[in-house]
């Protein structure tokens, strides 16, 4: 009988004699300790959630305009994002996602200072300008300050569709609100934000 810390031994004839092949008791598990184990929750949100963090605080500095409270707003953000990271499907629209939580968070941030975002009409639209990015090589300080200018409804719409690069679909979902809305804030943003280039460059 062997003794249960011995190496087991599995013989067969073969050749011109007898063969020992050994299997250790042990390499099965070391084998196991080569499957890779599931990332944990942590590992996850590091690996998804963290990279897109450059992205939202230039969101947040734009919709801020304050470095202080865009860091705050981000802070924010990323602190619900991981609370509730246990219901985001894995590898899906991570970018959609966190953006949501950004809007919202800072929704409710106006809404407890007593304030709500800009919703002031804009008259005499005239025609949508071109997306602000096809602009900055023709001024980028004066398209920055046109933008920075835009009460804060038409300038998130701006910022989500021509600098994030978000579909209708995506910022309706982000922004709560029906695609409508979505387009005539795009349209509206753009053609006040061509008025006020138009005047600086008249100037």
């Amino acid at each position: 009988m062997l003794d249960s810390d011995m190496t087991s031994e599995a013989c067969f004839e073969g050749g011109g004699g007898t063969n020992v092949v050994a299997f250790s008791r042990t390499s099965g598990w070391d084998r196991l300790d080569t499957v890779p184990r599931p990332d944990t929750l942590a590992e996850r949100f590091e690996r998804e959630a963290l990279p897109q963090m450059k992205s939202l605080f230039a969101t947040a500095c734009r919709l801020t305009r304050n470095a202080a409270d865009a860091e705050d707003l981000v802070q924010e953000t990323y602190l619900r994002a991981f609370r509730a990271f246990a219901g985001y499907a894995p590898d899906t629209n991570i970018r959609g996602w966190l953006y949501t939580i950004l809007y919202r968070t800072r929704t409710d941030q106006l809404r407890k200072a007593g304030r709500s975002p800009q919703t002031v009409e804009l008259l005499d639209e005239g025609p949508a300008v071109f997306p602000p990015q096809a602009a900055l090589a023709a001024g980028q300080e004066d398209v920055t300050r046109a933008l920075d200018q835009l009460p804060e409804v038409f300038r998130t719409a701006i910022m989500l569709r021509d600098m994030q690069d978000f579909t209708y679909e995506e910022m309706a979902s982000i922004l709560e609100i029906p695609i409508g809305t979505v387009m005539s804030r795009i349209h509206r943003g753009r053609a006040h934000m061509r008025r006020a280039l138009s005047y600086r460059r008249s100037s």
